[in-house]
């Protein structure tokens, strides 16, 4: 291995450009190790090529250069070694923040395809068996909107006492819990414990189908007076779950329990004509 990297050298090493490494060594961020005292030129070491490669790896953490440079230069390794254990957790997140946007990007990429090849956007109703969830509700949201789905998980990890957070996860879907005309945005549970705002849908039967928001409202009523007319049950909830379905687009998966103690899930349904 090479002992000494000239100035191209070093930024085709590290993937910068050799403006961008003379502008550290102007600040003082990172500087040739070595000056030929004949030519005047400046030589990179191994070691200057490991430095700058932590600090490229420390600006993708959205770091400033200054708060870079402090860190660099301290003395104690303890603390150099405690900032980067930051660091590491600060990529962490970001990597689960791309893969959360990802997995939306790839939703969006199925229901457009499902267009492209002319699969019908609504589908049915019919009768689901759904196990018992328990869902956080939301203090202050009541429907979706672009802000609030793109970020959506982290409003009701904020609800959670920090001391608490630990002991939840949830499920990567949204939704809107209806009960007595009152709307709520909820995440549902993978792990929980004990805090104000939780709800245990029960299992049982729903009766279900597939909507846009323009006809959310008047695809709920038909599924809820389905319920009363052929299973003689009185709806106390209703479940509105967020599908996205394009990059500034979602539809809905409307749940509304059936109460019944039959073999509900044998009665034929039919379908929306």
């Amino acid at each position: 291995m090479k002992s000494y990297f000239s100035v191209g050298e070093a930024a085709r090493a590290v993937h910068m450009t050799s403006e961008t490494l003379r502008h550290y060594d102007r600040i003082g961020l990172v500087t040739p190790s070595k000056k030929d005292e004949w030519t005047q030129y400046r030589y990179y070491t191994a070691q200057d090529l490991v430095r700058l490669q932590t600090v490229r790896a420390l600006q993708m953490m959205d770091l400033p250069l200054q708060e870079i440079k402090k860190v660099l230069a301290y003395d104690d390794l303890e603390k150099i070694i405690e900032f980067l254990d930051q660091a590491e957790k600060r990529a962490d997140e970001k990597i689960a923040a791309l893969q959360y946007s990802k997995a939306k990007i790839q939703l969006a990429k199925v229901s457009y395809e499902q267009k492209w090849q002319g699969r019908p956007p609504h589908q049915g109703p019919f009768c689901r068996e759904i196990p018992q969830r328990v869902i956080l509700l939301s203090d202050t949201l009541e429907v979706p909107t672009l802000d609030t789905l793109w970020n959506y998980l982290s409003h009701f990890y904020d609800k959670v006492p920090p001391s608490l957070r630990e002991q939840f996860s949830f499920e990567d879907l949204a939704g809107i819990y209806m009960e007595k005309g009152d709307a709520r945005l909820f995440a549902v549970c993978l792990r929980h414990t004990r805090i104000d705002g939780l709800k245990v849908l029960p299992a049982g039967a729903y009766l279900c189908a597939t909507c846009t928001e323009e006809d959310r409202q008047q695809v709920t009523q038909k599924l809820k007076d389905m319920v009363r007319k052929d299973y003689g049950a009185e709806p106390d909830f209703t479940v509105q779950l967020i599908v996205v379905s394009g990059i500034l687009q979602w539809n809905y998966e409307i749940q509304v329990p059936i109460h019944v103690a039959a073999d509900i899930s044998m009665k034929a349904i039919k379908k929306e004509e």
